[in-house]
């Protein structure tokens, strides 16, 4: 049985991002091609810390900067070896290669980070988001690290062409990997709450998240006041996962505007919602809180960016406005409109069927991972680039490692 270790960024908290569902999603897959999986991570786990070894996945606690991780890796011989995030490839890549050259590197993007990061600039300068704010420091690390790595993993068609076109980045190197989800049967979908069952608007997403923080008071200072003052009775209900003073200190019970916090269950959460909100303004990757509602059956007003990477070309589940009087004017048409409403619900379904069932992926990962393993050479042969930059990298790294493990001594 293969071997496969994964250097998390964080523990896996599926209740409290996308990033964690991602993450146990992966883990899922390895398990059905068989492979025997230890999770590892420097990060404290937090109380929303998914149990691994309840789903037989090894755990292990391990140390920046301490050379400790070369002993742990060189015993466990791992043949497959994924980071979680381009930050774990930059502080463990270089020993990994040190210690198990011939082990194959994955990087799993969760999204482009630098994506993420400029058009979080450009909207705080107010300007149109363009190669400037793209090729931004973020950028330098994170592209570096996807060349240092046999296979990135890319949740999103959009971010792949971005890499292809802005970066250069070869297709070889890259594999498109999305959401990996359960197909829903036409039973399930009949048994879920209808139109009239459902009340009021709901929001949803970490409160840790940047794009999610600015996505609630985008809709508290902008949008909610136009949709309240045309249907009085509603209430946006704000969902999220570590909810700060800050967060808490927006909820208005007289704008019907509701801080609920953490959702124990985000499924059943949404089955009481007729309306989903998702006004984000930058951010990058796949929308966990998008597929979530697809499956709850809960249409969604959201915005370019939300939508991003999500329908290919299929039809939304919802509208996708970006002005705000516009978001406003279709949330209301979509709270009210029972037609329109049980059309975008099964738009839906057929999205999540159609773009994100697992069984359409899995086996193309078994396939490009047993071609890795056959022509590992050949194919690191064929990306000089990478083995010029993990050259210069593993020589700073190592020895900026080697002097903070030094000095951590004294």
């Amino acid at each position: 049985m293969p071997k496969l270790l994964i250097i998390g960024f964080v523990w896996p908290e599926p209740k409290s991002s996308a990033a964690g569902s991602r993450m146990l999603q992966l883990i899922d897959c390895f398990k059905q091609l068989d492979y025997s999986i230890t999770f590892a991570s420097a990060c404290a786990k937090t109380n929303n810390a998914f149990n691994l070894e309840s789903i037989h996945v090894a755990q292990e606690a391990i140390q920046l900067n301490n050379s400790s991780f070369n002993s742990f890796i060189k015993d466990l011989n791992p043949e497959v070896v994924l980071f979680d995030r381009f930050m774990t490839e930059e502080q463990f890549g270089w020993r990994v290669t040190e210690t198990c050259p011939h082990a194959i590197k994955i990087l799993d993007t969760e999204d482009l980070h630098c994506l993420r990061k400029g058009r979080h600039q450009a909207l705080k300068d107010n300007k149109p988001f363009d190669d400037k704010y793209l090729f931004n420091d973020f950028a330098k690390r994170e592209i570096a690290s996807i060349y240092r790595c046999d296979l990135t993993l890319m949740i999103s068609e959009v971010e792949i062409e971005i890499l292809k076109e802005k970066f250069k980045v070869n297709a070889s190197l890259l594999l498109y990997l999305p959401f990996l989800l359960d197909e829903l049967s036409e039973t399930q979908s009949r048994q879920l709450p209808d139109f009239q069952s459902r009340t009021n608007f709901m929001t949803i997403g970490n409160f840790l998240h940047e794009p999610n923080y600015d996505a609630i008071l985008y809709l508290k200072q902008d949008i909610w006041p136009l949709i309240k003052k045309n249907i009085a009775h509603a209430e946006l209900h704000i969902y999220g996962a570590y909810q700060s003073q800050k967060a808490t200190q927006l909820n208005n019970e007289n704008e019907g505007f509701i801080i609920k916090g953490f959702a124990e269950d985000v499924y059943e959460t949404l089955l009481n919602y007729r309306v989903n909100l998702a006004a984000l303004r930058f951010g990058a990757g796949l929308k966990g809180k998008l597929t979530d509602a697809m499956i709850s059956g809960t249409p969604c007003l959201m915005t370019s960016i939300a939508a991003e990477g999500i329908f290919g070309d299929l039809n939304a589940n919802g509208f996708i406005e970006d002005s705000i009087e516009n978001f406003a004017k279709k949330s209301l048409e979509l709270y009210t409109n029972k037609k329109i409403w049980e059309l975008k619900q099964k738009n839906g379904f057929s999205v999540i069927s159609k773009r994100f069932s697992k069984n359409n992926y899995i086996s193309k990962l078994e396939i490009v991972l047993n071609d890795l393993v056959n022509n590992l050479e050949t194919h690191r042969l064929n990306n000089f680039t990478g083995i010029m930059l993990h050259y210069h990298s593993m020589q700073s790294s190592k020895y900026m490692s080697r002097w903070i493990e030094e000095k951590n001594k004294k």
